[in-house]
């Protein structure tokens, strides 16, 4: 067993860590991996709602402007999260509760991405998709962080920001929110649940050591959390067949949504029959495959075919 002092030893001074490294950990508050889904999402948005085309300065600043404003969330909610962040192991490390960035600074980081992302969406692409992002971020850090301590509804919550990159994206391209925005939401929206649900039953324990009430922690047995899985993957089905009603899509889209729907209701029923490491952990790695070939299966119908 460590003493105390070789534990205190592990954290590290914001003074003495090194300028790359610092650098290197002010890019990691944004999450880069996690908000490079959010920009292909807003480019899909982007290209489904403009086929023909839009500006390519247009399209940089429409990037440009959600990548600040999804990484200035990713900083924020980190340093709103850094107590509960040091509890888990697979959090723990981070620049804040890993000692090497100051809460002050994740949160003035944030504030700034945020900011100067916000502004240039706002003059260099317009109003209306200025107004989602901020939504995003305000429902995002605002409203979800807080409910994670609180209820394990924090998680349906969450999916709400998370599916509105591809409205920004096209409303940045028509200037407008019409029917099939709101069905690109509905995608997005019903995915993230088996997928996150996956990912909470897999760090349940983490969860539960960092006093977060996810349904994992809240019935240990899993039995709810595999039905609610299965339940949105089941419904997600439907949905993802909505573009061809919206006439943003057509057959070959179909065919690729109906294939891939099928897999992830086999799996979610599997994980909802077993619950155990290996399926929630397909049915995570399944999810992660999910989306980027529907969207580009929609992408490709909408443009090219």
């Amino acid at each position: 067993m460590k003493s105390s002092a070789a534990v205190v030893s592990t954290v590290v001074a914001p003074a003495q860590v090194k300028p790359a490294q610092r650098t290197a950990d002010f890019v990691s508050l944004t999450k880069p991996r996690l908000n490079f889904l959010v920009l292909i999402t807003t480019l899909g948005g982007m290209y489904i709602a403009a086929p023909a085309g839009v500006p390519l300065a247009l399209l940089a600043h429409a990037l440009v402007g959600t990548a600040l404003v999804a990484g200035g969330a990713a900083a924020l909610n980190q340093a709103l999260e850094h107590e509960t962040d040091s509890l888990m192991r697979r959090t723990r490390q981070r620049p804040i509760p890993g000692g090497r960035l100051r809460v002050a600074e994740g949160t003035w980081f944030g504030v700034l991405l945020s900011a100067a992302g916000l502004i240039e969406l706002t003059w260099k692409v317009n109003p209306l998709a200025a107004a989602v992002a901020a939504a995003t971020l305000a429902s995002y850090v605002f409203v979800y962080t807080p409910l994670k301590r609180r209820t394990s509804l924090s998680t349906l919550v969450g999916a709400v920001p998370g599916a509105l990159p591809p409205v920004i994206g096209w409303a940045a391209a028509t200037g407008t929110i019409s029917f099939p925005a709101i069905v690109l939401f509905g995608i997005v929206f019903l995915w993230q649940m088996p997928h996150f649900l996956a990912i909470a039953w897999l760090y349940r324990d983490d969860y539960r050591h960092a006093g977060i009430p996810l349904l994992p922690v809240l019935e240990p047995d899993g039995r709810r959390t595999g039905q609610q899985a299965l339940l949105y993957a089941a419904a997600l089905w439907p949905v993802s067949l909505l573009p061809a009603a919206a006439h943003i899509a057509g057959a070959p889209y179909s065919v690729v949504a109906m294939l891939l729907g099928f897999g992830l209701i086999a799996l979610s029923a599997r994980f909802a029959r077993e619950r155990t490491t290996k399926t929630a952990k397909n049915l995570f790695l399944y999810s992660i495959v999910y989306l980027p070939l529907l969207w580009g299966a929609l992408v490709v119908d909408r443009v090219w075919l």
